[in-house]
């Protein structure tokens, strides 16, 4: 009986030591979970810190290239209507036969050219890189993908047909009719009456004019499209 008794007292301090063991080992076990946690969140955390601060840096390098492509589009937009508005003042001057005017070779130099522009998008191709998802708000990460992808390629084609209007259908002329040509600045028909006499000479001037209207228009769009931008960019960098 004796034995009895001690066997079972050995068997409860063993599982009493059993016991305590697991519970030393539970909570070693619990505070190394909470370890793991805590530097996850730490680490995400720093992610974010530095995920914000990344948003934050392209955000206001995107902004100041639309500031260039406003500045720059703006300077090719004055060109494109004063070029437009000589051409309806030329033309009115040649319906009225007034060939003698002096003026009329000076706008055509201004007229018979085309408009240059080059956005610069290497903080948007930045971006694209890096994934648009960063930009964590989305109306602007939709405005930016419109004006980069769709308000720039309506303007680059709109140019492009502008340019390729005088390259196909300006030189060929300059070369046959003209006797000078200075590029923005002036243009010198070998016989002024005979050249503007030609019905082929007003159809080109018309039809130059209406392709330049297209990438007015075009022009006017990207630069709207760069106002609200940087609004929503003004907004984002405040918040």
């Amino acid at each position: 009986m004796m034995k009895l008794f001690h066997n079972l007292r050995k068997n409860q301090l063993t599982q009493g030591k059993t016991m305590n063991y697991l519970k030393y080992a539970t909570g070693e076990i619990l505070l190394v979970v909470i370890g793991i946690l805590i530097a996850l969140s730490i680490n995400n955390w720093n992610d974010g810190r530095k995920g914000k601060k990344f948003e934050q840096e392209i955000l206001s390098l995107i902004d100041q290239n639309l500031e260039r492509d406003s500045v720059l589009i703006c300077i090719e937009l004055i060109k494109n209507k004063r070029a437009m508005d000589l051409t309806d003042r030329l033309l009115e001057q040649v319906a009225n036969k007034n060939y003698k005017n002096d003026s009329l070779n000076l706008w055509m130099g201004e007229i018979i050219c085309f408009e240059r522009f080059k956005s610069q998008s290497s903080a948007f191709e930045v971006l694209k890189a890096k994934g648009i998802e960063t930009i964590s708000n989305k109306r602007l990460q939709i405005e930016l993908i419109s004006y980069y992808d769709e308000s720039l390629y309506k303007l680059y084609e709109s140019l492009k047909d502008v340019e390729n209007s005088f390259n196909n259908d300006w030189i060929p002329v300059v070369k046959q009719d003209f006797s000078d040509f200075k590029w923005r600045d002036h243009c010198q028909p070998n016989d002024t009456k005979n050249f503007f006499e030609k019905p082929s000479t007003i159809v080109l001037f018309k039809i130059y004019k209406d392709n330049r209207d297209g990438s007015f228009g075009n022009m006017q769009g990207a630069l709207n499209k760069i106002s609200e931008l940087r609004t929503l960019i003004k907004n984002d960098l405040h918040d």
